[in-house]
C-alpha cells in the first residue's frame, strides 16, 4: 500500500480521498414485450441505473434472490404471472416487501388502477410512454 498526496493506492486500484462514486441503483423490469423491455432498459441504463430484465412475473420472482433492488417496473398484462399477481408474490419475498413498484400498461380501466394502487403500486404509467416521463417517475421514487 502506497500513499501519495490525496490518493490511496491498493495494488492496482486507486481511490481519491474524499471522492466516492455512488453505487448505481438497480431496477428490475418485468414485461413480456421484448421491445418494451429493450426501450425501458436502454433509457434506464443511459440514465445510470443497473437493469435486470424478466419476461414475466414468474421470471421476475426468480430474480428476487437477495440482491438489492431499488425499484420494480412491471407490465400489468403478462402470461404465466401477471403484474398484480407478481407484485403480490414479491411482497411475500423477504427483503422485497417494501420495494417500490411502477406499473406500466395499456389498460386505462380505473378499477384496475385502483386495485393496483391498493397493492402499493407507487406510479401508473400508460403505454405507449415517453422515456423522459418514465425517468422522471423513476428518479422521484428512487430518490425518496
Amino acid at each position: 500500500m502506497k500513499q501519495r498526496d490525496d490518493t490511496l493506492t491498493l495494488d492496482s486500484v486507486s481511490f481519491i480521498r474524499g471522492e466516492r462514486t455512488p453505487m448505481p441503483k438497480t431496477i428490475l423490469v418485468v414485461d413480456d414485450s421484448p421491445i418494451f423491455r429493450q426501450v425501458i432498459a436502454a433509457a434506464l441504463t443511459e440514465a445510470g441505473y443497473d437493469v435486470l430484465e424478466a419476461a414475466n412475473g414468474r421470471d421476475g420472482l426468480i430474480l428476487l434472490d437477495g440482491r438489492k433492488i431499488h425499484l420494480i417496473i412491471s407490465d400489468l398484462n403478462m402470461p404465466i404471472l401477471d403484474g398484480l399477481a407478481f407484485v403480490r408474490c414479491a411482497r411475500g419475498v423477504e427483503g422485497y416487501n417494501h420495494t417500490p413498484v411502477i406499473m406500466m400498461t395499456t389498460v386505462t380501466n380505473e378499477e384496475k388502477k385502483d386495485e393496483a394502487m391498493s397493492e402499493g403500486i407507487r406510479a401508473w404509467v400508460n403505454k405507449p410512454f415517453q422515456p423522459a416521463i418514465l425517468l422522471e417517475a423513476v428518479s422521484k421514487i428512487v430518490q425518496a
